[in-house]
């Protein structure tokens, strides 16, 4: 052993005067990489061993919590090399000649081209393999989400294993965006060819297989970025519903004072929210509205097809990722660090899958989306990485159509009285023996009518315009630069993904830099449009073009040295979106913080340590129950049993707030998860009663008031956790920048409000010993209900709740082109 030595010595040594000579750079630059994708990279009706390997790694993360060392991410990950490294080959195809398909031990396929044709025919083949079934479920229901058809769940479609069946009309209009596609030049030339070497791996792999399924074309792959642009990539879309509530709160409370409090709940622009970007990008802030309309209260109706055709209202979990991104200066290797991933929720087969492509220029690995898979989606090339949260922001409007020559079909635009369009989209098709229906459904100059409803007593249509709708396959561009390693640097980075149209915040890490740019086709409205009311679609009010690059929320390197996003507000000035009443001085990303926050200098295992800490905490106690607990010292128990209660949420959040079942016996660990779980709604009644009264049901139809754990996993992501907090904070005295011009608990009373919440608590506890008994040492919370099952109930498996991406990479680079 010792005799080899000086012969290794040399062989380094000449290595490295090689490389100092002009010789070959490392194919690989990352110092390290690992990533993960539960449950497993096989997505077949059989099971294999690929079928939930990662399942059982991502689930032994969990309750070490930040207890995480290099050897634990060695024993909860995978590696995430570039081409096989280490890993062995356990298959390998040539489909084709100048193509190589080598699967490693975890079922990941590494495709290697001789030209990226050969390398996009392989992507097709692979994920053709892989996903089939998913592909298939989703090509119909992708459609639909393109079109942005009204009263139609796309998603919800593809989960009840309905089928569509498009008209000649919506293939027509799919087909157009290959012409926005080819008129961008060589890059859309090439691109079309790419799409078309994809598909054409994914009819090779059908037919090798046998399979009698239509083939895959041009349209398949416009309408699965069609469902990601529709549902993952949008934000807005809610003025409707917004503007409903803020008419119930006038008729309730009076002009002034409802208009006060629809404006304090919106939260547009808190000052206490945790952005991801520090300084000011000034976005959707107007301050007038004569440009919008308030229908009347409860006049809105529908779009709908009948409630059997379209499946439940589940929808895919959309705002669920996050991303800890550490700079030089806070890393304690010198060189940036990053733990970062998306969430789109636990499904049998896993809606993403992963390939590693490389050859005609290809070189990268990561997460890809069936469908449009001839790219990485989130993942990392040679010498950087990258990954994205959804930003939802405000790129969906809703006009109101004022109707003309009595008819609902014509509106007025611009001074002329105009025929809506009928648009035939095709059938929807259910199980044997149920009827067929037809989706056809009326547009606007704005886009589809999803209802009517009355303003002042007097019909009127609501139209709704999305700024990326006919554009979502111009967003494959920038995944194929990210695939093709053309990025050299977070400034070129930043350039690239500012022509990506859809909302995202995009994540980024090479061995100097971290960076984030939040992206989309941010209209510019005018100054007389409020964009969280309706829009009047008289033709007066139109958009103004859309925000420059240099607009958007973005930064490299901030002075804090770290980037932390969990879906939160991209950054101070960028208004929150109509649908999005959540960014207060309670967000899930505070988790984050705090945890990274604990130490200056961070290595890769501290950063999991932090990201896994966060995913197992309640947000609620954390952050909310101390303000609710300084209510309470203001105030007295009504009973014992409420005293008791209450002590147990504070032995709770002095062990940190977990909701881990340790020991899985079903229950949560914490007495005191059972008494916030069973105190919450009430204590939300109790601060909101006093002002609202039967509108707190209302304002919990626009505003979710929990977003507690359940079998999806994610958690946290919207709630009244800021509310409860800014109103009993301000009510206390304490430090509160622009309190809400509303007090609600109590009306400003402090024992009033002091009352209430004990009133709240000692609920909690009569039924907690109604239904477990009078020791409340022994109150427990139900562990099971809240672990991650994988839709749609083909796997068996389930895994502990943890707050926590789907996909995640683990990764650091050491070295630079």
């Amino acid at each position: 052993m010792n005799a080899q030595r000086p012969i290794a010595i040399v062989a380094v040594m000449t290595a490295v005067l090689a490389t100092a000579a002009g010789g070959a750079a490392p194919r690989d630059h990352a110092a390290v990489a690992w990533n993960i994708l539960p449950p497993g990279q096989a997505g077949g009706v059989a099971f294999t061993k690929n079928s939930t390997d990662q399942g059982q790694l991502y689930d032994a993360l969990t309750p070490l919590q930040d207890r995480v060392t290099d050897a634990t991410i060695a024993k909860t990950f995978k590696r995430e090399t570039l081409g096989l490294g280490p890993e062995r080959a356990v298959s390998t195809e040539r489909p084709r000649k100048g193509l190589t398909i080598t699967r490693d031990r975890w079922g990941v396929p590494h495709i290697v081209g001789k030209t990226d044709l050969d390398v996009a025919f392989g992507a097709g083949w692979a994920t053709a393999q892989d996903r089939q079934l998913i592909m298939e479920l989703l090509r119909g229901p992708g459609r639909i989400a393109a079109l942005d058809a009204p009263g139609v769940n796309a998603f919800s479609l593809a989960l009840a294993g309905k089928t569509f069946i498009p008209s000649a009309a919506t293939e027509a209009r799919l087909n157009q965006q290959f012409d926005l596609v080819l008129r961008s030049g060589d890059k859309g030339r090439r691109l079309a060819k790419i799409i078309d070497a994809y598909t054409a791996g994914i009819n090779g792999a059908y037919a090798k297989a046998g399979l009698p399924i239509r083939p895959w074309t041009r349209a398949d792959v416009v309408a699965i970025g069609g469902l990601i642009g529709g549902l993952f990539g949008a934000g807005g879309g809610d003025e409707t519903a917004r503007a409903d509530f803020l008419a119930k709160l006038q008729a309730k409370l009076g002009a002034e004072v409802g208009r006060q409090v629809w404006e304090d709940l919106r939260l547009r622009d808190d000052p206490e929210a945790r952005t991801a970007v520090e300084g000011t990008f000034s976005y959707g802030l107007s301050t007038s509205e004569l440009g919008n309309v308030v229908i009347d209260a409860g006049s809105f109706v529908g779009t709908s097809y009948g409630a059997a055709s379209v499946g439940s209202d589940d929808v895919p979990p959309r705002l669920m990722s996050n991303a800890l991104l550490v700079g030089a200066k806070r890393s304690a290797t010198g060189k940036p660090l990053a733990v970062m991933g998306p969430q789109v929720g636990y499904y049998y087969p896993e809606i993403l899958l992963e390939l590693d492509l490389k050859g005609g220029g290809y070189n990268a690995r990561g997460a890809a989306f069936p469908g449009i898979s001839f790219a990485v989606l989130l993942g990392r090339g040679p010498d950087y990485a990258w990954s994205a949260t959804s930003a939802g922001s405000d790129i969906v409007d809703q006009y109101v159509e004022t109707l003309c020559d009595g008819s609902d079909v014509k509106y007025l635009f611009r001074g002329e009285c105009r025929a809506m369009g009928s648009f035939d989209a095709g059938t929807i098709r259910g199980a044997p023996g149920t009827p067929d229906q037809q989706l056809v459904f009326q547009e606007t100059i704005h886009g589809p009518v999803i209802g009517y409803a009355t303003v002042q007593g007097k019909r009127v249509a609501i139209s709704t315009l999305r700024s990326t709708r006919g554009r979502e396959l111009l967003a494959s561009s920038f995944f194929l630069e990210l695939s093709t390693a053309a990025i050299r640097s977070a400034k070129e980075f930043a350039k690239v993904a500012s022509t990506m149209e859809m909302s995202f915040n995009w994540h980024y890490i090479d061995n100097r830099d971290i960076a984030v740019y939040t992206s989309g086709r941010l209209p510019v409205r005018p100054a007389t449009v409020d964009p969280g009311l309706p829009t009047k679609g008289t033709g007066e009010f139109e958009w103004l073009g859309f925000l420059s690059a240099a607009k958007h929320a973005q930064q490299t390197n901030p002075k804090s040295g770290v980037i932390l996003n969990w879906n939160n507000k991209p950054a101070r000035g960028f208004a929150a979106s109509d649908s999005e009443w959540s960014y207060g001085p309670v967000q899930r990303v505070d988790l984050l913080w705090i945890a990274t926050q604990r130490r200056q200098k961070h290595t890769l295992a501290t950063l999991v340590g932090a990201m896994n800490l966060a995913a197992t905490q309640d947000l609620r106690v954390v952050r909310v129950w101390p303000s609710v607990r300084g209510v309470l010292d203001r105030g007295t128990p009504p009973t014992d049993r409420a005293r008791r209660a209450a002590l147990l949420v504070d032995d709770w959040l002095g062990r940190g707030g977990s909701r881990l079942d340790v020991n899985l016996d079903g229950k949560i660990d914490a007495a005191g998860a059972a008494v916030l779980d069973a105190a919450w709604t009430p204590l939300g009644d109790a601060v909101f009663n006093p002002v609202l009264g039967g509108l707190v049901a209302d304002l919990e139809r626009v505003a979710l008031r929990d977003d507690a754990p359940a079998r999806g996993g994610s958690s946290y992501i919207a709630g009244w956790y800021s509310y409860l907090d800014k109103d009993l904070r301000t009510l206390l005295g304490r430090s509160v920048k622009r309190p809400f011009g509303t007090k609600f608990c109590g009306k400003g009373d402090l024992g009033a409000c002091a009352t209430a919440l004990w009133g709240a608590i000692d609920e909690a506890a009569a039924t907690l010993e109604s239904t477990q008994g009078t020791d409340s040492a022994n109150w427990r919370a139900d562990a099971t209900k809240e672990r991650i099952t994988f839709s749609p109930g083909i796997l068996p498996d389930s895994l502990r709740w943890t707050n926590r991406p789907t996909f995640q990479q683990v990764i650091s680079f050491r070295t630079h082109r």
